[in-house]
């Protein structure tokens, strides 16, 4: 028999409460989105650490895991702060502790790993059961003076023991090891920075409260990344980004070119921009290379062991260096974005989009507010210990009477608080007097004990009541640690450099990553495009869809650039590496570019950015263009020659050569010279010809010295000299004579123009 299932007794109507769905759905999740910003994801400003963090941190310090000391199992430590302070799973406590430790991930680790934590070609830590950890002197500045009351603590999740709230942070944390994570509406990603930088703007800051974002970033130029790099972003876009708290930055990998036999050469890389993993950046360099993408690279090979060592070897010893290496920055991860954006806790309580300047004035804020609390629980302790001063030299200066009253009362305590006005704490500090402290050369140790603990205390009375010397004192404290960690020690040394980016032509890079290679292009009367292999001689053997024939075919290079010209007057760009190859018919050029279907391509060629075109409507207006001002960089194309109304673009011709031929529908010729031209980028032109009916039918430029050449249908050259021309030589816009004996029918100078 199955399990019954025995209602409650009565209806249950009583227990049920009707709750609005979308009021209970938002109290719900603000309560999961605030959970998430403020106890997982987000760091707080003052000691830069996250709660799993600050929770290892602390635990291991409770474990004794301090520098020197012995190291303890991985695993023992996850288990002491799962257990006592972070109730999530092991797996997460144990990745956050391998960032800590990890030298290629943080800048100043602050957990002293044995064992293989992973490496910068993105292998994974071993099993928490084999690795072995401790504190690092990092970690213990950040937890200098916990015991002193230097921060609060709270209860933690169990309520069986307390968690500090913040770590003290003698060390500046937060920007010095960066952190990154990703909450709920909002996320946070800061760079590593030098630390002894960052101490020098903090002491800046504490003589020049109101510095400006332009001198903290002579002192901190930008990030220090541990994987070393190069920053090629402008000053300009640093300084922003730390005026405002948001921004990117350029990250290169560092390489240096190495000689090798016979005029041979290698770049080497010698060190990677930060989170990438060397192994997934040579696997993705390899694979663009087998796919041509990277023409210029011949090989790539990891002979890195302790340092990165990448080399990379050009295709040919001709190659240029700087070259190949820009298609790689450009292609690869070899140079990476950084996405600044400083998005921290506040004051413990409300995360923001802090600038630079505001993370050091609060980090400041907070270390002042730690030698306050420290400050003043030393001198609790102080006042403790005078207070227990004071009763024993009383009791030295009534030795006997003392003796008398312990010998001989059943309640000691009282009556010694009666018989010399003694306190609680000082009677029960004399019941506890060992007697060999009784001894002469004791009560002269108290004395002097006293005085030099009365000296103290004057002296951190006076440093409470005074905010320059609490000042001071903090600005003396950062000047220690800027000792420790300065720019001619291992660990404080700069890593990262800054640098400008070559000056190097976006067209070169484009076409240096597409291998060379020979196509015909080949564009039919219906407007459909392609190339194929090889510079073809016999296009009698293309094949075209049915009702379509060739209309233009022309050799050309993958690295080339193809224009096509509108009869709306428009020009088109496109990359012959990108146009459609096979055995197939193409595409359609209007799939390729934004154009209506009322509209032709007139022409095609391959683009030469020191030649020039002359640009002609059916109606005759026309002038003369440069083909660099021809090149498109969007689908809608760039408009070259303005027509209207009926009339349309028709012309598109090379204009090399001292004179212009015009030849109109009505055959007649007219020959003028060049410079009668205008150069435009843009416009309606000038009128070439004069036409009572029809419109323009060819035009060609040619030089005087070699005349007029033209091709009849059969494919034979005619020449005229230029004295054979004298009488159809005019001037720009005449309506000319009719074409001498012999000019083609079809009133053009060569049947394929």
């Amino acid at each position: 028999m199955g399990s019954q299932v025995i209602p409650p007794p009565g209806s249950g109507e009583e227990n049920i409460l009707p709750v609005n769905l979308r009021e209970a759905l938002e109290e719900r999740y603000l309560a999961y989105a605030l959970s998430t910003i403020m106890n997982r994801a987000l760091p707080d400003v003052r000691d830069g650490l996250k709660p799993v963090h600050r929770r290892i941190l602390h635990a291991m310090r409770l474990m004794r895991l301090l520098p020197g000391s012995g190291f303890k199992k991985s695993a023992k430590v996850v288990g002491e702060v799962m257990g006592n302070f972070h109730p999530h799973g092991d797996q997460a406590i144990y990745d956050a502790m391998v960032r800590l430790a990890q030298a290629f991930a943080v800048r100043y680790p602050l957990v002293d790993g044995q064992g293989n934590f992973g490496n910068v070609d993105g292998d994974n830590a071993a099993a928490m059961r084999y690795t072995e950890a401790r504190l690092t002197e990092v970690a213990n500045l950040l937890l200098e003076g916990i015991d002193e009351d230097a921060v609060d603590f709270r209860a933690t999740y169990d309520g069986e023991d307390e968690e500090p709230v913040v770590l003290p942070g003698a060390f500046p944390n937060l920007l010095a090891n960066g952190a990154a994570g990703i909450a709920v509406g909002m996320a946070t990603n800061i760079p590593p920075h030098n630390a002894a930088e960052l101490c020098d703007a903090a002491l800046h800051l504490i003589k020049h409260p109101n510095a400006t974002a332009e001198k903290l970033l002579e002192l901190v130029p930008g990030p220090d990344f541990p994987t070393g790099g190069i920053i090629v972003s402008p000053a300009s876009d640093r300084l922003e980004a730390y005026a405002s708290g948001r921004g990117t930055m350029r990250v290169r990998a560092r390489w240096e070119k190495e000689e090798g036999a016979r005029g041979s050469w290698a770049a080497i890389v010698t060190e990677i921009p930060y989170q990438v993993a060397k192994g997934r950046l040579i696997e993705q360099i390899a694979g663009l290379i087998e796919a041509r993408k990277l023409p210029l690279v011949g090989d790539i090979r990891d002979e890195s062991a302790e340092d990165v060592r990448i080399v990379i070897e050009p295709k040919s010893r001709t190659v240029d260096p700087d070259l190949m290496m820009e298609s790689l920055f450009k292609r690869a991860d070899m140079e990476v974005r950084f996405s600044l954006n400083m998005n921290v806790i506040s004051e413990g309580r409300v995360p923001k989009v802090m600038a630079l300047r505001d993370i050091l004035a609060e980090w400041l804020a907070h270390r002042k507010e730690v030698l306050l609390r420290r400050t003043r629980h030393r001198l609790g302790k102080i006042a403790h210990r005078l207070e227990i001063l004071d009763g024993y030299l009383i009791a030295y200066l009534n030795l006997d009477e003392v003796i008398r009253i312990i010998r001989e009362s059943d309640e000691p305590k009282p009556e010694l608080i009666k018989a010399f006005q003694l306190t609680d704490v000082q009677a029960e500090a004399i019941l506890n007097m060992r007697l060999r402290a009784l001894r002469k050369l004791e009560e002269m140790e108290i004395r002097k004990e006293h005085e030099a603990l009365t000296k103290e205390q004057a002296d951190l009375t006076d440093l409470v009541a005074s905010e320059e010397r609490q000042w001071k004192c903090v600005a003396f404290e950062i000047s220690k640690v800027r000792k420790s960690f300065g720019p001619d020690t291992e660990l404080g040394r700069r890593r990262t450099s800054f640098a400008e980016a070559p000056e190097i032509d976006v067209d070169e890079i484009q076409q240096a990553m597409i291998e060379r290679e020979p196509v015909t292009v080949i564009l039919s009367e219906k407007g459909w495009l392609r190339t194929m292999r090889g510079h073809l001689t016999d296009f009698a053997a293309l094949a075209f869809k049915e009702g379509d024939r060739l209309k233009i075919a022309f050799p050309a290079y993958t690295t080339d650039k193809i224009v096509l010209f509108s009869t709306a007057g428009k020009a088109f760009t496109l990359e012959a590496a990108k146009l459609p190859g096979g055995r197939g018919h193409g595409e359609p050029v209007r799939l390729m570019v934004e154009m209506d279907n009322d509209q032709d391509i007139v022409t095609a060629f391959v683009h030469d950015p020191a030649a020039k075109r002359l640009v002609a409507s059916a109606a005759g207006n026309g002038f003369v263009v440069a083909e660099s001002d021809m090149v498109a960089n969007t689908r809608k194309g760039r408009q070259v020659l303005n027509v209207s109304g009926a009339d349309e673009a028709k012309i598109c011709v090379v204009a090399k050569g001292d004179h212009v031929a015009v030849i109109g529908q009505n055959r007649k010729l007219l020959v003028f010279p060049a410079r009668q031209l205008p150069e435009m980028s843009r416009g309606k032109g000038v009128r070439l010809q004069r036409y009572k009916d029809g419109e323009i039918s060819d035009v060609r430029f040619f030089d005087g010295e070699e005349g007029l050449i033209f091709e009849d249908s059969a494919g034979r050259s005619h020449s005229r000299s230029f004295g054979d021309l004298s009488e159809w030589l005019g001037e720009r816009a005449q309506a000319g004579r009719m074409a001498p004996q012999g000019f083609p029918k079809s009133n053009r100078f060569s049947p394929a123009t």
